[in-house]
């Protein structure tokens, strides 16, 4: 008889992991499955879909040189159901175990799926907490608990203290500061960011070139490409790139996180979220090796708080508010944005240079860093109008690190400001002023970020003018909005017609490149 099914999903590859406790080989097994609904339910990127398996893949295979016995379905097999329930419930009618046990899931939609088969088929479903995260679900939500507003900065300090990361033995905050963001919002100088350490990349073994293959076969009309495709998909490969990270990039990574450059998508961040979704790395242990390079003078405070408050504050934290407002959440939409997402979205193609260059190297790499995920395409489409549900699908598409705890709350509620305020407490709202301070990218586009009105007017600032327009009045009532919004008391009648006659052209496609451009 087999006692215990543990099920096991694509973004929970830790041997250790909760769903394992008092695993018995001789009683036990493991349940893994490639589906295409994981691919299809977003129009997900090869880059995405290829970082999954192969890790998958690779543990599965650390499963099997354990002597656990493993029920692995693989998306090419014969008779594969296509989704993780009909897979699962097919399984189980074979299988027949006395009972199910899993780590949380990282989706909502997942969790519920799985349940619902469990239930049809009797059989009782343990679904233990994740711990790869210094914060469980339960003490965010006595953290939340009669808060009308969320700021992560008041979560961050409590986690600070509670795990003593980067404080004195008095309790105080290393350097007499919490926050060092201030410091890490410089530009590059006019002749660029210089010399970039490389980017940790992995040579193709056979199971990736496999994966690699069978991702070009099943989903080769999928957006993106495997042609530079390098990311760490066992843990010794995400060990190794954390180690590179702390060694080469950490140092300069405080100054410059903010800032952008053309053809250079790696700069000095970590790389490392997809191995930390994926669980082949834990939280712990990469907070703990960059404090430890702070201590020992390998890399500056301001660097270390800024890339420690991504993990310990904003990474925990939006995982906080994915489960304590799920399922409702997906729902929102403060503003009533219902455009449809730009068509060159999927493609990169258009005239605008930060746009183009930003949705390029996402569709290359599967990656962009936070800014450009932030203030170039987020805010493009904050301020364009589109569907926050249908920017969240893009998002959760086209990244390797994007699963839905993760990704859902940085786009509705830090990007899209749909959730109208309960995570941030401003929309990130902005002209393409903000674009030309932080990179180069206005000297080679044919618009003009200080033009909101013209032919050769920045579509973002043009677009910036009529979101104000369009939500005058939440906005006025928001404090750190209010100096933006009374600046609208400077426009007379005509140009307010015409910067609304030219966002609505932008909306509706109508906006041919300049001559002289």
């Amino acid at each position: 008889m087999l006692r215990n099914l543990v099920l096991v999903l694509g973004d929970q590859l830790d041997p250790d992991a909760s769903g394992f406790d008092d695993f018995d080989p001789a009683r036990d097994a493991v349940w893994m499955a490639e589906v295409a609904e994981e691919s299809t339910h977003v129009w997900s990127s090869k880059p995405r879909t290829a970082v999954f398996l192969a890790a998958m893949r690779h543990f599965a295979a650390d499963q099997r040189d354990a002597g656990h016995t493993l029920h692995y379905t693989e998306l090419d097999a014969r008779g594969n159901k296509g989704t993780l329930a009909d897979q699962l419930a097919a399984d189980l009618a074979q299988l027949r175990p006395e009972s199910l046990v899993m780590t949380e899931p990282g989706e909502w939609r997942v969790r519920e799926a799985l349940r619902q088969v469990a239930d049809a088929a009797g059989i009782p479903l343990e679904i233990r907490d994740d711990r790869h995260f210094f914060c469980t679900v339960a003490e965010f939500a006595a953290h939340a608990e009669g808060r009308k507003t969320l700021r992560m900065e008041y979560f961050y300090r409590e986690m600070r203290t509670r795990h003593g990361v980067l404080m004195t033995t008095r309790g105080q905050p290393v350097g007499g500061r919490w926050n060092y963001d201030a410091d890490n919002r410089k530009a590059f100088p006019k002749q660029g960011p210089g010399l970039v350490p490389p980017r940790a990349a992995f040579p193709l073994d056979e199971i990736t070139r496999g994966v690699l293959a069978l991702v070009e076969k099943e989903f080769g009309e999928h957006p993106g490409s495997l042609d530079t495709f390098a990311w760490p998909v066992t843990r010794a490969q995400a060990l190794e790139a954390l180690e590179t990270f702390v060694d080469e990039r950490l140092p300069g990574f405080g100054d410059a996180q903010d800032a952008m450059w053309p053809g250079e998508p790696w700069l000095w961040h970590a790389h490392l979220s997809s191995s930390m979704n994926l669980k082949l790395l834990h939280p712990r242990e990469v907070v703990a090796a960059a404090e430890t390079a702070y201590r020992e003078k390998r890399a500056p405070l301001s660097a270390v708080e800024g890339f420690v408050r991504q993990i310990l504050g904003w990474r925990e934290y939006v995982r906080g508010i994915y489960w304590t407002q799920m399922p409702g959440y997906l729902q929102r939409n403060a503003f009533e944005a219902f455009e449809p997402l730009p068509d060159w979205y999927w493609t990169g193609d258009t005239p605008m240079a930060c746009l183009k260059d930003a949705i390029d190297t996402t569709l290359e790499n599967g990656y962009a860093h936070h800014i450009q995920r932030l203030m170039v395409t987020g805010l493009y489409a904050m301020l364009l109008g589109v569907d926050p549900r249908e920017v969240h699908a893009w998002y959760l598409a086209v990244y390797v690190d994007a699963v839905e705890w993760a990704e859902l709350p940085n786009t509705l509620g830090m990007s899209q400001y749909a959730d109208g305020g309960l995570m941030g407490s401003k929309p990130y709202a902005a002209t393409g002023k903000y674009i030309d301070r932080m990179s180069p990218y206005c000297r080679m586009c044919p618009f003009d970020p200080a033009k909101r009105v013209g032919d050769d007017a920045c579509p973002f600032t043009t677009l910036y003018w009529d979101y104000l327009i369009r939500h005058e009045e939440p906005l006025a009532a928001n404090h750190r909005m209010a100096l933006q919004v009374k600046n609208l008391a400077r426009l007379d009648d005509d140009e307010i017609a015409a910067i609304r006659d030219r966002a609505d052209a932008i909306r509706s496609g109508d906006v041919a490149v300049p001559s002289h451009g």
